[in-house]
């Protein structure tokens, strides 16, 4: 919208994380950002922060015939903040057993190697969320790869041990002040009935309450979006078609 162009993707992306940490006071990071400013698939790492690697990873859904869908489950965000901050939190608190910073910087041979002694001085949770932590490096390497190579049944599966374990050992599925409210776990289990072999579903973004992803092909796309809004209402599931462009002026 502003300075004629001449504002990097990246440095966008930047200053809309600045506005949510500084302005909104929501401890985020810079994934989500950086995929609607970059856009299409990207491959971002993260271990400079300061001037992260970002990558466009070329898939072509109409090639394949599926749709990504999204869908609102209509949970609330309010009081969200802890369970957000919690998860680098308790990541860190790993690292710093290990005397590092980040988990990034641990050995995960070494941290497998020491589970025992970890549990005495650190949560069972934080545990996991550092096994959740160690496996998704490796699957976002493995789903680039897939892309890569244009296996796309290969990225799904990705997708799906990902959303496993995101319920399983992240645990951002639904906060744990109200295990009696779980709209995310709800749609992803209806997801999984009513999709069966057309597609794979997860949690979308940071998780316990908002939406969840569903990649689905295309001749059950209306099947699944009419179920899911039987459930969470008229226009709660939107299908999306992925576009290899950010933002963009339009002139």
């Amino acid at each position: 919208m502003y300075n004629d162009g001449r504002v990097s993707s990246e440095e966008i992306a930047k200053i809309g994380q600045f506005a949510e940490n500084v302005y909104f006071r929501k401890p985020c990071g810079l994934m989500d950002q950086m995929a609607c400013s970059v856009g299409g698939l990207i491959y971002i790492d993260f271990k400079d922060r300061a001037d992260p690697v970002i990558e466009q990873a070329a898939c072509d859904f109409e090639e394949h015939a599926y749709s990504l869908c999204i869908v609102e489950t209509k949970g609330s965000h309010a009081d969200l903040t802890d369970d957000y901050a919690a998860i680098p939190v308790e990541m860190k608190q790993v690292a710093e057993c290990f005397g590092r910073e980040f988990l990034s910087e641990v050995d995960e041979k070494a941290f497998y190697g020491n589970i025992s002694g970890l549990r005495n001085q650190v949560s069972d949770r934080a545990l996991l969320r550092a096994m959740h932590f160690f496996g998704e490096q490796k699957r976002v390497r493995e789903g680039v790869k897939a892309l890569e190579n244009h296996d796309f049944q290969g990225f799904l599966e990705v997708i799906r041990k990902s959303g496993d374990s995101s319920a399983k050992m992240l645990q951002n599925i639904y906060s744990p002040k109200d295990v009696h409210t779980q709209n995310v776990t709800v749609a992803l289990a209806a997801s999984e009935y009513i999709l069966q072999e057309a597609g794979v579903c997860r949690i979308h973004g940071g998780g316990f309450a908002g939406t969840i992803q569903a990649f689905v092909k295309n001749e059950a796309a209306e099947s699944h979006k009419s179920y899911m809004e039987s459930i969470f209402g008229d226009g709660v599931c939107h299908v999306l078609k992925v576009r290899p462009y950010g933002g963009l002026k339009i002139i």
